[in-house]
């Protein structure tokens, strides 16, 4: 709940894209501002299970492409499944069960929703957010990601998955 609520809350009803943040995040960046990301759950799977690190249109394109054979061929719980297991949270620690046992000491099963949500907030970037000693930033992510998480709870959210 704590990395949909962090990183792509439309994951249940999305096919893959979500166009909305796209085209908020390319308007964004015409006016001016960073630009910034509006990758899905199932575009960071393709990326991060099959491609490259690093930014082309040639990389985007192939996970563009494979996006699109996830979600067809995928359950959503296989697809958000994958996401945990292979996400970066830290210098050489991926896969939430590896993150929780490093920083907690305990399986994921186990964390408090404040644990699980500042392990969500360091998931757009790992390198620079740190779980063992987070910046204001990350704890002002998290505090968000918590409020977001009760939101989705009350929304039902996991069954829209079964």
């Amino acid at each position: 709940m704590a990395a949909v609520a962090a990183e792509d809350q439309k994951f249940a009803d999305h096919h893959g894209f979500d166009f909305k943040s796209i085209r908020a995040s390319v308007e964004e960046f015409s006016a001016g501002e960073p630009l910034r990301g509006a990758s899905t759950i199932t575009q960071q799977v393709a990326k991060n299970l099959y491609l490259w690190p690093g930014k082309s249109f040639v990389r985007k394109g192939i996970e563009a492409y494979l996006t699109v054979w996830i979600e067809l061929t995928w359950p959503k719980q296989r697809i958000l499944e994958t996401y945990l297991n292979i996400a970066e949270f830290g210098p050489g620690i991926y896969g939430a069960s590896a993150a929780s046992k490093f920083f907690f000491g305990k399986t994921p099963a186990a964390l408090s929703d404040t644990e699980a949500a500042l392990l969500a907030a360091v998931l757009p970037n790992p390198k620079t957010y740190r779980v063992d000693n987070p910046s204001a930033n990350v704890m002002e992510r998290q505090s968000w990601i918590l409020s977001q998480m009760q939101r989705l709870q009350r929304e039902q959210w996991m069954l829209r998955l079964l």
